[in-house]
């Protein structure tokens, strides 16, 4: 049995977690307990940080302190600024500048480089200072990218407003605000999917919170992680060109071979709660709006695909007609999948620290065996 292949590690227990659990029969999702429908309809993004990193909800006290705390580590150095603005004119990947960014914060921290997992509230502020800069960071260097000049966080607005407000230099309207901290709120967490296990092996080195961020942000980046929200969206874009009716061009398209983006999942076999959450509100989104297009594109092909092909919808599908009308730029959803998931990270690497194992698996060698070594100069 011990030799079983498990390829992706798939079905392995490799950890223990209190953080966040998946029912992938029922397309339930909890964190420490509370189901996800509830904490993105009743708590802000900030009372389910706390709640990940210190594993209870906040009273009212406790919130307004912890708030505070996140305000005052959402400015960035002049280093990082002027690192994220000479990104911004290569015109890098968004995810390129933020795992860069990211980096750099470690050699900035005033904490230092150094970790000891034992100090368990010196990586936690480590990761607070994380999650508070990220929305900075990115929003600096989307401006930045387009020609316009950084905007100065707000200590006033929440961390879902402040980052819509630094974006756009408007304040944002509560629909929007309401909108896209829920969206955080969904994508805090979500068990050991790949970003995240990311973070945990480099933490089980007992490499510092920095490097284990770093890694995480790398391993997102992927498209068949955080990157497929992109293409959800790029692939509506071309359903909208084509002229074509929804479900034709799906047909066409896997016809041709042609992965659908934002379906399946390697946990859920049934509809990804999320995806359920996400799909309310871009229909609420739309209605404001007065323009169903991009709704009805999407709940075409949803029912396209859940009755011909018998696979569900996940989180990206929804969240990108959402993260669309509200105009955030498609270059910018995966940034904020990792604005968002730094909160589960964080938590997952503390805990990692808590009770830590370097993570050692095996490979199978299928390689030759018993080669005769020939000298160099008679090969």
């Amino acid at each position: 049995m011990a030799d079983d292949l498990k390829k992706g590690l798939e079905g392995v227990l490799v950890a223990e977690s209190s953080l966040s659990s998946i029912d992938g029969d029922a397309g339930e999702l909890i964190y420490r307990g509370y189901s996800i429908e509830d904490l993105a309809r009743e708590a802000s993004y900030e009372e389910v940080l706390y709640l990940l990193w210190h594993g209870e909800l906040p009273d009212r006290d406790e919130l307004e302190e912890f708030n505070q705390r996140m305000v005052e580590e959402r400015a960035i150095d002049d280093t990082v600024l002027e690192t994220v603005g000479n990104l911004a004119e290569k015109d890098p990947e968004p995810m390129a500048a933020i795992r860069t960014a990211v980096s750099q914060l470690g050699v900035t921290d005033p904490e230092g480089f150094e970790t000891e997992p034992e100090d368990r509230e010196t990586n936690l502020e480590k990761g607070r200072r994380i999650t508070a800069k990220l929305p900075t960071i990115l929003a600096a260097f989307a401006r930045l990218r387009d020609g316009d000049e950084p905007v100065e966080p707000r200590d006033d607005l929440g961390h879902a407003a402040n980052f819509l407000y630094m974006l756009n230099d408007e304040e944002p309207d509560d629909v929007a605000v309401e909108t896209f901290d829920a969206a955080l709120v969904l994508h805090a967490d979500h068990g050991l999917n790949a970003s995240t296990f990311s973070a945990m092996v480099t933490a089980s080195t007992l490499s510092d919170v920095h490097s284990a961020i770093t890694s995480a942000v790398g391993t997102l980046a992927g498209p068949l992680h955080g990157g497929a929200n992109q293409n959800v969206m790029k692939m509506l874009k071309e359903v909208d060109d084509s002229d074509k009716d929804p479900i034709d061009w799906v047909e066409d398209a896997l016809d041709r071979g042609r992965r659908v983006a934002g379906f399946g999942h390697r946990v859920y076999d049934v509809k990804d709660p999320r995806a359920r959450i996400l799909g309310d509100m871009s229909e609420s989104l739309a209605e404001e709006a007065g323009d169903m297009k991009w709704y009805d594109y999407s709940v075409a092909i949803e029912e396209y695909m859940q009755e011909n092909k018998g696979i569900a919808a996940n989180v990206d599908f929804y969240s990108a007609t959402t993260y669309y009308q509200m105009g955030v730029p498609i270059a910018l959803y995966t940034p904020i999948f990792a604005m968002s998931r730094v909160g589960g990270w964080t938590a997952h690497v503390l805990e990692q620290y808590d009770d830590n194992r370097i993570m050692r698996p095996r490979a199978r060698y299928v390689g030759p065996t018993d080669q005769e070594f020939v000298p160099l100069d008679e090969r």
